[in-house]
């Protein structure tokens, strides 16, 4: 996987997993993201999911021949899934480098763990994001790449979170 225009300077992505033990690179990944991932103890929360559940990486696998030189294997991004039944797979936590944004990576992320849930045996992959009603243009952002991914709205739930913080759950069937 290259980047937009795939072009031969470009930076090569590859994504790995399902892997444990990558709370470390989730934690590093979070702290640069403080719009999203502000609140400590949520913030190791998923640090502790990253550690335990299954998660994928995306990393730079061959890095630009020009421009800016990225390391081999630097972990650009993550997703950490939990199964919420039989059916379903949720994206529990996903983050990407704030440099990354825009660029494919997070798109990788989507569809191997698309791929994944499928060859699971799981029909539905959902994630829960802040609703509509909150103007915050980070999670207009993040609502517009899950629809573009193909998630659809399936229902506000304000108790999840709190009225201050309703919760929309998006579903992509598989």
């Amino acid at each position: 996987m290259s980047g937009r225009d795939g072009g031969a300077d470009e930076v090569q992505l590859s994504v790995r997993g399902p892997l444990f033990g990558q709370g470390e690179a989730a934690e590093r990944i979070l702290r640069a993201l403080p719009g999203w991932f502000g609140i400590e103890a949520a913030l190791q929360d998923y640090v502790r999911a990253a550690d335990e559940l299954e998660t994928f990486v995306v990393v730079v696998a061959r890095p630009a021949c020009g421009g800016r030189e990225f390391r081999p294997d630097q972990v650009l991004g993550f997703v950490t899934l939990r199964e919420t039944s039989e059916d379903a797979l949720e994206i529990h936590v996903m983050g990407v480098l704030p440099s990354w944004h825009r660029r494919g990576a997070g798109r990788a992320l989507v569809e191997r763990s698309a791929s994944y849930a499928r060859a699971e045996g799981y029909s539905l992959l959902h994630v829960k994001t802040l609703a509509p009603s909150d103007p915050d243009p980070g999670y207009t952002a993040t609502r517009a790449f899950y629809a573009a991914a193909g998630f659809r709205p399936l229902e506000v739930l304000p108790e999840v979170w709190g009225p201050e913080d309703p919760c929309l759950l998006m579903v992509r069937p598989l």
